[in-house]
Order: structure tokens, then C-alpha cells, then sequence
């Protein structure tokens, strides 16, 4: 299967992609395009995402996941139970809106302690777990590319996210392999095969160059130098057959007309990944 097309069914559009959307939007785009599944945002579902998921289900699609939990390092006690509380909501947001899938994105450091601020996202992750796993939510650890540790996240390589996860039961706490962030690492097809039975979610989209934005500059699919195929057969030989999710930030593809640019989403999906 790996060095053929991918399976349409398998095809899940993150909401960020078409930001200027509505869900509702993004729902009605979704079902005219044939895509059955989308990855919601929880400002995208706010303030009521039991009704969101009645909204997602009647289209006739399903929620690939819930982005984004984590963020858990904070420079003080009272700031950093306020981020636990946060993330039982978010638990809570995903288990209404239909999704057994929480994305972490897991934060900086606030004080220049980074090796603190990483044991704060494994004591974060270990308060929230129990809980996440009553409610039927996977807790997926989704490293982001080095760029962005300053401000986003000190989980930085999947060698990391990895062993975070292996601290915890491989049903509950795993991790999201996003080609945007992992595509450079050396050791990239190793940490895959040791992240076996533990991937929850697979993101694709292409590394531009030169990049125009190092938030906004992610490109469709084959516009870059991403090996998105050599990675998704990688990601399936470690037992991953999930949605695969179209994740792309770039304003300019964000303002072509909806239909439009999800028919070039479905055609380099279909030849690039």
C-alpha cells in the first residue's frame, strides 16, 4: 500500500487550513470535496462542541483530532495549574465533540530553563492522563520543528516526544508525526520505527524554499522538499493506518476560493502523499 495512493477515505483536513472558514463552512466544503474527516481547533468549536460534532456527524464526517492541549510550562505554581485546568477542559471538549484524540503542543520554557520546562510537560501529561483515559482520549505529544522552541514548544525532536511517551501505557499517551516539523531529523525513520503502536496522527503539508514564514509558510503538498511518501510509508510499517491530516498555514492558499483549493488539496494528496 505504502508506494501506492494513499486511501481518499483516509484524507482529514485540519481546520487551520481554511482558517477564514466557519466549521460550518469548512463542513460543507469538506463533504462537496469527498473528504470524510477534519481536524478541529478548539477556538474553531467554541463554545459549544457537543453541538459541533452533531454538526460534523450529519455532514457524514468524523473528528481526526482535537488541536491543541499541553502548553504546560509556566514560571509559577499558580500559573501552571491554571494550564492543568485548561487541558481537563480541553479533555472535556474532545470527548463532547466526538474525538478520541487530544494534540498536545507543549510549550516553552518561561525562564530560560529548558530542561525544567520539559519536566513540567512530563508532570503536565502525568496529571492529565488518568483523567484523559476515563474519558476515552489519547493524549498525542506532537514535537515541533527546533524554529520554534523559543516560543511554541521545547519538545523539539521525536526522539523526545518519544520518550516522554514511553513513560506512560501506550494506549493513552503517544505521539503526532507532522512532516512539516520532522522531515530534517537524522534519525527520523529510527524514532518512527521506535514510535510503533504509539502514533496516533499522521499531518502532512511541504517545507518551502525559500521559506517565506516560519509560522505561515507551509506549502500543499510537492510545492517543497519533503519526502512525504518515504515518511508515510515509514509511519505505516510502525502500524499507523489513520486519517492523515492536511495541516497547511500559509495565507496566501488560505485565501484561494474554498473549493478550489481543497480540489488541490485532494490532487497532490493523491500524488505526494
Amino acid at each position: 500500500m505504502s508506494d501506492l495512493q494513499p486511501d481518499l477515505r483516509r484524507l482529514s483536513l485540519n481546520q487551520m487550513t481554511i482558517d477564514n472558514c466557519t466549521l460550518s463552512q469548512a463542513v460543507d466544503a469538506c463533504a462537496r470535496s469527498g473528504i470524510s474527516w477534519i481536524g478541529a481547533w478548539r477556538h474553531k468549536i467554541h463554545p459549544d462542541p457537543a453541538s459541533a460534532g452533531r454538526l460534523i456527524r450529519d455532514a457524514g464526517l468524523r473528528v481526526s483530532s482535537l488541536c491543541r492541549g499541553g502548553m504546560f510550562p509556566a514560571a509559577t505554581e499558580q500559573e501552571r495549574k491554571k494550564r492543568i485546568e485548561d487541558n481537563l477542559r480541553a479533555i472535556d471538549e474532545a470527548a463532547a465533540l466526538g474525538t478520541d484524540l487530544l494534540v498536545l503542543v507543549n510549550g516553552p520554557a518561561p525562564d530560560r530553563d529548558i530542561a525544567s520546562a520539559r519536566q513540567m510537560v512530563v508532570d503536565g501529561i502525568a496529571t492529565i492522563q488518568p483523567y484523559a483515559t476515563r474519558c476515552g482520549i489519547k493524549l498525542g505529544i506532537e514535537p515541533l520543528h527546533p524554529m520554534f522552541a523559543a516560543e511554541r514548544s521545547v519538545v523539539v525532536t521525536l526522539a523526545q516526544a518519544n520518550d516522554i511517551a514511553l513513560l506512560f501505557d501506550t494506549q493513552s499517551v503517544g505521539v503526532v508525526i507532522d512532516v512539516y516539523h520532522v522531515w530534517w531529523d537524522p534519525q527520523i525513520y529510527v524514532e518512527i520505527a521506535r514510535a510503533a503502536g504509539r502514533i496516533f496522527a499522521f499531518h502532512v503539508s511541504d517545507w518551502i524554499v525559500p521559506t517565506p514564514s516560519m509560522l505561515m509558510g507551509r506549502g500543499l503538498m510537492g510545492q517543497g522538499v519533503i519526502e512525504i511518501r518515504k515518511l508515510r510509508a515509514a509511519v505505516e510499517a510502525a502500524g499507523y493506518t489513520g486519517p492523515i491530516e492536511v495541516e497547511i498555514f500559509n495565507e496566501t492558499l488560505s485565501q484561494l476560493p474554498v473549493d478550489q483549493y481543497l480540489s488541490s488539496i485532494v490532487a497532490a494528496y493523491q500524488e505526494f502523499v
